[in-house]
């Protein structure tokens, strides 16, 4: 029974990143912008808040615990965020291939990361200590089943992972903002005919898309582990799939990335799992899991995909 609720609790120490990530990518491609450069926002946002929290615990500032995570958060987030103007206008803007453009940032941010890294302390890997696991919720812990999964060795990134998602499902439905967004991906041209600005709502959603994306670089790093290198392991490309085959549609993306998560947590965490450990298989073999298992859905799910008809076109104004 230990083995199941371990087994839970990673997926949801893998899902999180990807849910949030995805969620990123919906609001970018739900405007009409592709956005495959959630990686290197990943990547930007991580390494911004991790050294931030290396600098401060380095300091032996008072600021410590929760309220040092929440300024990390905001950090990674608003370092996404200006690392996705570079996109917009790149593909907004000067209406270059959006699918180039994102490669470039992807390729540009581990280089800078790690230049900075180097720079500053003479190695690859920026250190942290990690201070932020609650060992348990007083009260919900005690509930059965469920307390023990969510509420015993979490994280409050989990917490904030939910209500982006629920703020998000609101955002999407229940908003003027929401309903234009997607106006702008499906037809440009009628929403600018009733005075829509596409531009704009297009900037907007792009930084949106940098802003959870970069938060979604530090929800990875801090369950899995003590230091920061320069990458994500390519979540960013894993969070895309989640994106594709939840259908643009934020609760599926839930689903689809508790899936993914679960694949994760067997990659990572076969050894303790005596079903597959007793397999006596490689571990190259459970490290492909992931990818392999991504491959297959997105061939399966492709063919009824629901993806925003104007995404990844250049809009041009009177067009």
């Amino acid at each position: 029974m230990d083995v199941f609720y371990f087994i839970l609790q990673q997926t949801w120490y893998f899902a999180i990143p990807l849910l949030v990530v995805a969620l990123g990518g919906l609001f970018s491609e739900r405007s009409g912008v592709v956005n495959i450069a959630l990686e290197g926002m990943m990547i930007m946002g991580a390494f911004a808040s991790i050294l931030f929290i290396n600098i401060v615990q380095k300091s032996e500032s008072n600021i410590t615990g929760q309220n040092l995570l929440i300024l990390a958060v905001l950090i990674a987030g608003t370092t996404g965020a200006l690392f996705s103007v570079l996109h917009a206008f790149s593909s907004i803007t000067m209406k270059a291939n959006q699918v180039i453009s994102g490669t470039a940032l992807n390729l540009f941010a581990p280089a800078f990361a790690i230049f900075i890294a180097r720079t500053m302390y003479n190695v690859m890997q920026i250190q942290f200590i990690n201070v932020f696991r609650i060992k348990e919720v007083p009260v919900l812990s005690r509930i059965p089943i469920f307390g023990k999964i969510f509420f015993t060795n979490m994280y409050l990134t989990t917490i904030i992972g939910i209500v982006i998602l629920i703020v998000t499902i609101f955002v999407m439905n229940k908003t003027r903002f929401g309903l234009r967004l997607k106006a702008c991906g499906e037809n440009p041209q009628a929403a600018d005919s009733v005075g829509i600005n596409v531009y704009r709502i297009r900037y907007v959603s792009v930084i949106i898309s940098g802003f959870l994306a970069g938060i979604g670089g530090l929800i990875f790093v801090l369950p899995t582990s003590t230091e920061f290198s320069g990458t994500v392991a390519g979540y960013g490309f894993l969070a895309l799939a989640v994106l594709i085959f939840g259908k643009w549609r934020p609760v599926r993306i839930l689903f689809a990335a508790l899936f993914f998560g679960l694949m994760k947590t067997i990659s990572a965490s076969y050894s303790i799992i005596p079903l597959l450990s007793n397999l006596g298989l490689h571990s190259n073999i459970y490290k492909m899991v992931p990818f392999v298992a991504t491959l297959i859905v997105l061939a399966f799910s492709s063919k009824s995909s629901n993806v925003p008809k104007a995404s990844g076109e250049p809009y041009e104004k009177g067009s």
